[in-house]
């Protein structure tokens, strides 16, 4: 199914030739030569700019044909599927590098870029948006917003009325509208070419937090987003909305935490929306266009893990929403998890395929899951098109929760993922590894899905919450109704525990935000969730700081935390329980006994006094007194922000004042430190009558979840049987499996002889007419591989500069198809990580 727009175009371009080649005709007849030249050389020269503009789908064969991948997925029925065959089983062997681009940066891709005409549309790994010549590489352009992104980014989105065009760009809470011909911000759409997605959801907009790791879906001249949010207390509600694509008005939106009156209203406590947050769209979203239908998948409501604040099954989080793309009115809905106590967020966008049953053509929607379910259903009315049955499961034994009775569990197909960890299913690497597990198991508590977690006794979480399937997606075979979906397959355990007081609001807030993922020792689970103890020694305050405002990685952003809140936090993540909050923050400690008054030296408050007086004496005064409350004084600024929250106030603006993105290096250093002269006392403990953490409502969180650890021997291997990660062909017709095979394994254990192990990936795979397969997404070995899609041989791999955690994409220009993937690495913390793509093409 191609991009509508780009139907259009191609009509048009199609009605052009018509007309031309008639009038050639005539003029032929007329044996005016030299006309008909003239008008020929016109013609060619205006289809080749067209090209070059517009989307201008061809269909795969001769020369001079331009196949698009224009949305993120290939298309809006997000089903990863070219009708390319150029590249087939037959030849795929032969595949050569056509081009690399390296943009010099570190920290990992998890981008698939998109390519419209000629250009291909990508991020760097520090979030700058770039455009290249599809055939060579060549650099075009590169958008750099002034702020360096920190979190996944996974996509773009292109829009065109066929007059402009535009380039929809999400960096970290901001979605930039850039000109897709320059790449320049366009200043018309929202504030300066831009929306803060922070604002219009509920409370003081600069502390919630919210970003987009997906990029959003363009319908007619809507673009329809969701965004990530924290998965603990407080976190803003998962609001899908819908923006004008030219002014970034907003033009609708869909609550998923319902307000009174509201259908699903009832399906929580009463007044839970004015508190309860998250069952938000992180995932991204597909569309049918011919029906005006978006199909957007929602995750867990806050608290992940424990819910007496939100008694009930909680619509709509976990649940896939049918929405009318025009008004966003609810047509349909299903809830994959009632009362989600599991992190077990739908993960991906559905994919939209036609399937066959008694011999006629259903339209179906087919959604992936963490668990390792496939739910199919009628994409227009949402029956399921396989049975699903309610089972009932045990009811949680933890004081004030209360699980739901049943959950919905698919029949057909089979889970892609196992589901029960047992005895049998232990890791048999080595007799020792074995062992070890072994006596690990005896102290857990194993039952499948669904099992209530346990108090402090560690309970299995079967798959991970890192999937079964995960971000990536699924790729459809449209022809054969067939789905390709990759799956990651190890345990890891979690457990509750009783809060009791704690000896620091630092000790507190660590318990509240961050033990979920850290543990409560701060040990982590690497390399899933990196080790804290020593994190004093490999990070300064003020980047521990900034990580924590601004989130990195799997990790979101935690904006409510100001002051001594922040303050008392970083002194406990470095020093551990017996920490005593500092007074200045490390940039400045240097520089609070430097006087501009006694120096006329250049140090770092000298240069700060200059870029004080530049640019903000003339709102806060010459002695920082500002005029409140219509200007603030910054006297005491640092007692109430933080280094990094006084920098990205700077770099971003607020409400009357402008952003000053130019303030930068020995400029911002040297004001922070003018910023810092005046001395003022952090309260160690600001909120010392607390005990617990607060729940949605604000009242006490009598427990909480001490981390989770992934179930790794002592190797670093998970400790389960192969395969850790696999690669499945299910017949949609039929819900059967067509083949199923590990993907990816671990070089070392590789060259001892243990291959085909399958290993922790991420990014989804793609599938030709040329009955081909490729995806990368294997975290250890860096390949890129190509598969025969009907019986799920090897065809090709090759190995790249850094892994492929990401879905490639392929497209055409001259005549040429192209397979492109970004490769960046990331997720393996000893091997390096970089910002490259690679294009393969068939020798000439």
């Amino acid at each position: 199914m191609q991009h509508r727009q780009a139907g259009r175009i191609k009509v048009h371009a199609r009605v052009g030739r018509m007309l031309c080649n008639n009038s050639i005709n005539i003029l032929m007849k007329q044996r005016n030569l030299a006309a008909a030249a003239l008008l020929a050389m016109i013609l060619a020269a205006s289809s080749s700019a067209y090209a070059q503009t517009s989307p201008a789908n061809g269909n795969g064969s001769g020369n001079h044909k331009v196949l698009d991948w224009p949305v993120y997925g290939g298309q809006p029925a997000g089903d990863h599927y070219s009708s390319l065959s150029q590249i087939n089983r037959k030849n795929v062997h032969e595949l050569q590098v056509a081009w690399k681009f390296d943009a010099g940066e570190e920290g990992g891709l998890e981008t698939s870029p998109i390519i419209v005409g000629r250009t291909l549309y990508a991020y760097t790994a520090s979030q700058k948006v770039i455009a290249l010549e599809a055939a060579s590489g060549k650099l075009i352009w590169k958008f750099d917003s002034g702020i360096k992104g920190k979190i996944p980014i996974r996509g773009l989105t292109y829009w065109t009325d066929g007059k402009e065009a535009r380039i929809f760009a999400p960096v970290m809470n901001f979605l930039y509208a850039l000109d897709a011909q320059t790449g320049k911000a366009i200043a018309s759409f929202g504030e300066d070419g831009r929306i803060d997605l922070r604002k219009d959801l509920r409370g003081d907009y600069q502390v919630q937090s919210v970003a987009m790791t997906s990029p959003g879906i363009v319908y007619k001249d809507l673009i329809i987003v969701g965004g990530r949010n924290p998965e603990t207390h407080p976190s803003p509600p998962g609001d899908i909305r819908a923006f004008d694509v030219r002014t970034g008005e907003l033009r609708w939106r869909f609550r998923t935490i319902p307000h009174p009156g509201e259908f699903g209203y009832e399906t929580w406590p009463k007044d839970a929306w004015q508190h309860a947050g998250a069952a938000n769209n992180w995932a991204g979203m597909s569309l049918d266009a011919e029906r005006g239908i978006v199909y957007v998948p929602t995750g867990s409501p806050v608290f992940d893990f424990y819910g007496a604040d939100r008694v009930g099954d909680d619509l709509f989080a976990d649940t896939l929403l049918a929405l009318d793309a025009n008004s966003g009115q609810r047509l349909w809905h299903f809830q994959g998890v009632h009362h989600d106590i599991w992190d077990r967020d739908f993960p991906s966008p559905p994919a939209l395929v036609s399937v066959k049953r008694d011999g006629k053509r259903i339209d179906a929607v087919a959604q992936t899951t963490k668990q390792g379910f496939l739910f199919v259903f009628d994409r227009t009315t949402g029956k399921p098109l396989f049975p699903i049955e309610e089972r009932s499961y045990p009811a949680s034994q933890i004081p004030g929760e209360v699980t739901a009775a049943t959950q919905p569990v698919p029949l057909l197909p089979a889970p892609f993922a196992r589901q029960v960890l047992t005895e049998d299913l232990l890791t048999q690497r080595t007799p020792e590894a074995h062992a070890w597990a072994a006596k690990e198991f005896s102290t857990y508590l194993s039952g499948g899905q669904f099992i209530p977690t346990a108090l402090d006794k560690e309970t299995v979480v079967f798959p991970c919450f890192l999937g079964g399937a995960e971000w990536g997606g699924a790729a459809v075979d449209p022809k054969r109704g067939v789905i390709f979906i990759n799956s990651n397959e190890w345990a890891c355990v979690v457990a509750l525990t009783e809060n009791k007081p704690a000896r620091s609001t630092g000790e507190r807030t660590y318990h509240n935000q961050c033990s979920v993922c850290h543990n409560d020792n701060r040990s982590g689970s690497p390399p899933t969730y990196p080790s804290l103890v020593d994190v004093g020694k490999r990070l300064s305050q003020s980047q521990i700081e900034s990580t924590i405002l601004q989130g990195k990685g799997r990790m979101p952003a935690f904006a409510s935390l100001q002051g001594d809140y922040l303050n008392s936090l970083v002194q406990f993540v470095r020093n551990g329980p017996d920490s005593t909050p500092a007074g200045a923050t490390d940039k400045a400690e240097t520089a609070v006994t430097e006087n501009p008054s006694e120096s006329q030296n250049t140090t770092p408050v000298t240069v700060g006094l200059s870029v004080y007086r530049n640019k903000c004496s003339s709102c806060h005064g010459e002695q920082r007194e500002g005029k409140p409350p219509v200007i603030p004084a910054l006297a005491d600024v640092q007692k109430r922000l933080s280094v990094q929250q006084i920098e990205d106030r700077v770099h971003q603006g607020k409400d009357r004042m402008p952003p000053f993105p130019k303030i930068a290096g020995k400029d911002m250093d040297g004001l922070l430190a003018y910023l810092a002269t005046a001395p003022s006392a952090i309260d160690p403990d600001p909120d010392h009558d607390a005990i617990y953490s607060s729940t949605a409502d604000g009242a006490p969180m009598k427990y909480r979840i001490t981390g989770s650890r992934d179930f790794l021997d002592p190797d670093g291997y998970p400790a389960i049987k192969p395969p850790w990660g696999t690669l499945n062909a299910i017949d949609l017709n039929t819900g059967k499996y067509l083949w199923k095979i590990p993907l990816g394994e671990y070089p070392d254990l590789a060259a001892k002889g243990l291959t085909n192990t399958g290993t922790e990936n991420y990014g989804g795979p793609i599938v030709t007419a040329g009955n081909v397969l490729f995806i990368g997404a294997t975290v250890y070995d860096k390949k890129f591989r190509a598969f025969d899609s009907l019986t799920g041989k090897l065809l090709w791999e090759t190995v790249l500069p850094y892994a492929a955690v990401a879905t490639p994409a392929t497209y055409m220009v001259d005549g040429k198809q192209y397979v492109v993937t970004s490769a960046g690495g990331g997720k393996d913390p000893k091997s390096p990580s970089g910002s490259v793509y690679v294009a393969f093409v068939l020798p000439q």
